[in-house]
């Protein structure tokens, strides 16, 4: 086989494996990026590391410690290109040379304007080399980070809009109530979803019928051992019901797209919109959701006096109807959730 096949083989195995440390630091890593790293020695040994609770050291600098003299000519394989500036922990290139590394084949590059080709221009100046991985691998890559990079490259968190409904599109009953349409497992998820975000969005009107605390408290791996203040910011689109359950809370009173503004600027990476119809037609409506989770169960309302999930005007045509990349499909207990992101521009 061409030496150049098995390379980009081994680097995308490695790359792969990365991708799976960086798993470990989605819950706890935010504002900063969740990154995988991989060191791999002259001998073939490998030593690994991941992105620490904001403060600590970060994906690269764990595997070098992990590997001390044995970095010396190694090659590392990091799902984001190393940081070249000096925060608290220091920056990773300086690390990456200082410990004689060889080789750095990097996942994806940085969307954060100052951090943007820099880091890989560091480590070739001090004559490191750099290598990039397949599209397959680097999708892979990329669409882990999604949430950070879009952060960076728009200045707005990644919107996650989470809706459960039943099999004929009803997301609450003509009273509003809208408590269990879904089953537990498809309830755990959601806590899943809650521990990535670092805030939720729901309507006041959703407070007021439901009364919901948007907590995480269904067991989620990797809370117990990783981050207390796992519970991420709640924010009520109107005022905040007295002795509501989603208290303490934030009240907003204005424009969706503001919201989303001053959130990116206080380093939210991702909001979750978890409802209610009303509240998540108006996210639809105005392009502000870059991921739709749908969770679908085996129920029907009947009739057409149930709330829908996107509620407010739709399209008048079929020509002019929305249409999403499907991401995945995947059965939850007796649910099914639908995942569709965003179509690329």
């Amino acid at each position: 086989m061409d030496e150049g096949v098995v390379m980009d083989e081994l680097d995308a195995t490695w790359m792969r494996r990365a991708v799976l440390l960086a798993a470990n630091a989605r819950l706890h890593a935010t504002p900063n990026p969740w990154v995988g790293a991989v060191l791999v020695t002259v001998n073939g040994e490998s030593y690994e590391g991941w992105t620490a609770q904001d403060g600590g050291p970060h994906a690269e600098r764990r595997a070098l410690a992990e590997a001390g003299k044995a970095a010396e000519g190694a090659t590392v394989y990091t799902t984001l290109e190393p940081c070249s500036h000096v925060g608290r922990s220091g920056a990773c290139t300086t690390a990456l040379i200082e410990a004689g590394v060889a080789r750095v084949v990097i996942g994806v590059f940085d969307t954060d304007e100052g951090e943007r080709g820099r880091g890989a221009q560091t480590l070739i100046d001090a004559g490191v080399e750099v290598s990039g991985v397949n599209a397959t691998v680097e999708t892979l890559v990329r669409n882990q980070l999604e949430p950070y990079l879009h952060h960076r490259s728009t200045g707005r968190p990644y919107v996650v809009l989470k809706m459960a409904a039943t099999l004929d599109g009803k997301t609450a009953a003509p009273d509003s109530s809208s408590m269990w349409i879904t089953g537990a497992e498809s309830r755990q998820d959601v806590h899943r979803l809650r521990a990535e975000s670092d805030a939720i969005i729901v309507g006041a009107g959703t407070v007021r019928v439901d009364d919901p605390s948007l907590t995480v408290r269904d067991f989620v791996p990797g809370l117990e051992t990783e981050r207390d203040d796992i519970n991420p910011r709640r924010i009520v689109l109107g005022p905040v019901p007295t002795n509501a359950q989603v208290a303490p809370a934030e009240s907003w009173i204005g424009e969706l797209g503001m919201l989303l503004d001053k959130l990116g600027n206080e380093g939210v990476v991702q909001v979750l919109v978890e409802g209610g119809p009303h509240v998540a037609g108006d996210f639809h409506r105005l392009g502000l959701v870059d991921r739709y989770i749908f969770y679908i169960a085996p129920a029907l309302l009947g009739g057409s006096d149930g709330l829908p999930i996107l509620d407010g005007p739709g399209m008048p045509t079929m020509a002019e109807v929305w249409r999403g990349d499907l991401v995945s499909v995947q059965q939850f207990g007796n649910d099914v959730r639908i995942e569709v992101k965003k179509p690329t521009t």
